[in-house]
């Protein structure tokens, strides 16, 4: 790989010169191992140990097939369904991989003994397959993590409908955290070039998800001017929503589990804070068996306090069980909750009298379009959004990156470095770099 790496750092190696570059027949990547999925059986969630189950090593090359490209990554990101991976939950992974790998001849590839893992890269095309004209070699990119086939009519309105739509990484095999990575080529967008590789690989997942969910009209629809509820308004998806609430004219809310998290928010420009942990709110009992209304009750007069006595039009909904019966209770008549993810638990319990009777509703929010991605990326590469990194691991060190985030001890998002030697590299644009380096810098606490 080293030639490979040698060609990006050059700066000026041409298209044709990557396109001759010999392909390994073999690269390092993250993998999880089909013969270990019953290794937690028996262990409570949190005590799942991801630096036992993720495993850094030497795979082959996959195929390349038509409309898909290989990219040399520079650098990834961990999200929560590499800890779920990871820890086998709720299912395995390789379920996936073996009802993909039924698909087609092309799609067996996917079904193998170990699986590479993650969503995000940032990177250099390789090579691509027969079909692909919008992409060539030397392309600096970085991928959304949809991947779909739209063979059916379903998913042409929008491809996240398409019944063959999977998470690339998680639900498909070859993944980001790798030294390189086969996506399919309407997975690819520009890097934001006053980024460096590990900023740039940051927002893929989380960025998307959080547009959509919030902005799109397959979401909340956000307009000037509405509250918008945010659980953990300084974690991944929870930074990027708070900052389009900012830029779309909205008032975020945001909700953080302590004082170091609500500085994080204050520093992107948010003034309404909850800090969950000075006002210990408890809305489940201890056995977890049944929610108090009275502290739904004391939270909404929470928020009625900090916006001067209105409700909640938007939640932006990711924690599931542990907040869902407040998100529906505090949300104004009339107003969404927009959910997605689920981290503390998927078997949601609410009071439908506070949904039906006030006219509220539940949206649900999956990944993002093609569409919806690329608007996002775009406003990252405008400077108008900015990635959420707060700290950068080595491929290497992926077991601990992934512990940390299972244990929530991190902010934002947590980068992780392929093939890029160190931090600091991949910046063109410096000019809108300076112009935004405190924003870019802001979950780092630089």
């Amino acid at each position: 790989m080293q030639h490979i790496l040698d060609a990006i750092l050059a700066g000026d190696t041409t298209s044709e010169d990557f396109a001759n570059l010999e392909l390994p027949e073999s690269y390092k990547a993250v993998t999880v191992h089909k013969d270990e999925v019953g290794m937690f059986e028996g262990i409570d969630s949190k005590e799942k140990d991801p630096r036992k189950s993720l495993h850094v090593e030497d795979v082959a090359l996959p195929e390349l097939g038509p409309g898909e490209a290989y990219v040399a990554v520079m650098a990834s990101a961990i999200n929560y369904n590499t800890v779920w991976t990871s820890i086998f939950e709720p299912v395995s992974t390789f379920g996936f991989l073996e009802r993909y790998g039924r698909l087609s001849e092309l799609t067996k590839r996917h079904d193998l003994p170990y699986h590479v893992v993650g969503s995000d890269l940032s990177g250099v095309v390789l090579k691509t397959g027969a079909g692909v004209t919008k992409w060539k070699a030397g392309d600096r990119v970085v991928a959304h993590c949809l991947s779909v086939e739209m063979e059916s009519a379903d998913g042409h309105n929008d491809s996240m409908l398409d019944p063959e739509q999977r998470i690339w990484g998680f639900e498909t095999n070859f993944g980001g955290l790798a030294e390189v990575a086969l996506v399919k080529s309407n997975q690819l967008m520009p890097k934001p070039e006053h980024l460096t590789w590990e900023e740039a690989a940051s927002p893929g997942l989380v960025n998307s998800t959080a547009y959509r969910q919030l902005v799109s009209k397959n979401g909340g629809q956000m307009k000037q001017g509405d509250n918008v509820l945010i659980w953990g308004a300084s974690g991944g998806l929870g930074g990027f929503a708070t900052q389009y609430a900012l830029n779309g004219g909205a008032t975020p809310v945001c909700v953080v589990s302590n004082e170091e998290k609500a500085a994080i928010a204050r520093s992107m420009g948010a003034e309404l804070i909850i800090n969950r942990s000075e006002e210990a709110y408890k809305f489940w009992n201890d056995e977890g068996t049944a929610q108090d209304p009275k502290e739904w009750k004391r939270f909404g007069a929470k928020i009625r306090e900090l916006t001067g006595g209105e409700d909640i039009d938007i939640v932006f909904e990711h924690p599931g069980r542990e907040t869902f019966g407040a998100s529906v209770y505090v949300t104004r008549k009339g107003g969404t909750i927009t959910t997605c993810a689920s981290t503390s638990g998927y078997m949601h319990e609410y009071d439908n009298r506070y949904l039906w009777m006030n006219l509220k509703r539940i949206i649900s929010s999956h990944f993002a379009n093609y569409r919806e991605s690329w608007e996002a990326n775009r406003l990252i590469a405008q400077g108008k959004i900015h990635p959420t990194l707060s700290r950068t691991y080595t491929l290497d060190q992926v077991g601990q990156a992934a512990l940390d985030v299972h244990h929530n001890k991190h902010q934002g998002k947590v980068g992780v470095l392929a093939l890029s030697p160190e931090e600091g590299l991949g910046v063109l644009n410096n000019e809108l770099r300076e112009k935004h380096l405190t924003k870019i810098n802001a979950f780092r606490g630089i």
